[in-house]
Formats: structure tokens, sequence, C-alpha cells
């Protein structure tokens, strides 16, 4: 997992108030949990750009007042009109202790059953996982070039390698449907044993 480090300033007042006022200021009020006594905060809206737009899950490594918290984001939340961030929330993480993320879904290759028609239906874009710094992804690779027509790939079929994926092993994360334009993949596969022979036949020819 990448970590990013901001600068935040402890709140001295809390509220409603308080909050718009930081707000009106470019400024984000936020709130460090889980690891004692809850931490508040703010920092420049402009930080968030590289955190919660971003493809991967990251660490983020927050500065307050001279001292550094090892977080993950838990929580956030948006105005419901200009999508500006409004509050968020962060996870402190302790050395060597597992905790909790929700890590995106990276799918790898060009569907088998996509290439013949079908089409690929994503479900499930993030997984919460549980580990430690050291063995926590940014994202999660899955291979999809074998898919075919009427597979599916579930959480049961991710790599868990130092880590463990919390839900329900058998949730569908993608699957490949049919559709109008669909050929049936046995068809790709007479076609390359048909290029094959084709290719054999052609070398016994010029070895005669």
């Amino acid at each position: 997992m990448r970590s990013i480090s901001i600068e935040g300033k402890s709140r001295e007042e809390l509220g409603t108030k308080s909050a718009k006022n930081l707000r009106r200021e470019g400024m984000v009020p936020c709130v460090i949990y889980g690891a004692g006594q809850n931490i508040h905060f703010y920092t420049d809206s402009r930080n968030f750009k590289d955190i919660l737009y971003t493809a991967e899950a990251l660490l983020v490594v927050v500065n307050i007042d001279g001292t550094e918290y090892k977080c993950v984001v838990r929580d956030s939340q948006f105005h419901p009109v200009s999508s500006e961030v409004e509050h968020v929330d962060f996870f402190q993480i302790t050395d060597g202790k597992p905790f909790e993320a929700i890590v995106p879904v990276n799918l790898v290759g060009n569907s088998r059953g996509v290439r013949n028609g079908g089409k690929l239906k994503f479900t499930l874009r993030r997984v919460k996982v549980l580990g430690t710094e050291e063995n926590m992804p940014g994202m999660i690779d899955l291979n999809i070039e074998n898919l075919r027509i009427g597979q599916t790939l579930r959480i049961k079929d991710l790599n868990t390698e130092g880590y463990e994926i919390l839900g329900e092993p058998t949730r569908t994360i993608v699957a490949v449907r049919t559709s109008r334009n669909a050929v049936d993949d046995a068809d790709e596969e007479e076609e390359g044993e048909g290029e094959e022979g084709t290719e054999a036949a052609a070398e016994e020819t010029a070895e005669a």
C-alpha cells in the first residue's frame, strides 16, 4: 500500500458553526479515531485530490502540529449539490496490528467472452480487506483473460496472499453475460484448431 503525507491543524472549536467557517476558508474538518481518544483536526481541501480521487487505497500519514498519525480513510462526506468534500473520517493504524481497509479490484486483460460478443458485468469494484501495513494491497488484480460467456469470478477467486478478504466468498465480482451478438466460445477453439491444422499440413507438404 502506497503512502501519502498531509499536514493538518488541531481544531480548538468543534460544532456546526466552526465546521462551516472552516469550509468557507477551503478547509475540511476531519477526525482520527481507532487508537484511544478521537483527534479532531482540519486540513486543506486540496489534499484530498490525491486521496479520495484515486484508483488505489492509500496509507495516509497525517502530521498534526508535529505529531504523525498513520491512517486509512474510513468514511467521507460530500456536499449534495457541489460534491465538495465536507468531512473525512480517518482510522488510525498500529504497527504490526491488522486493520480493515476498502481496496479496489483491478480487472486485468480482455475477457475471452467479451471478445466473443458477451457483456462484461463488473458488480463488486471494492472489497474489504484485513491485513497489516506491510501486507495491505493498494489494489487487487484479477485476471479475466480466460473468462468465458456464462462464467463468473467471485471473492474466493481473488489472491489473498498475506491478507484476508472479508465478505461472502461466493459473492460475484465480475461475470460475462450473453448478448444478441455473442458467439459460441467453441467457435474460437475450432478456429484456432483449424489454423493449427492448416499450418501442420503446410509444414508436411514443405518437408515432402
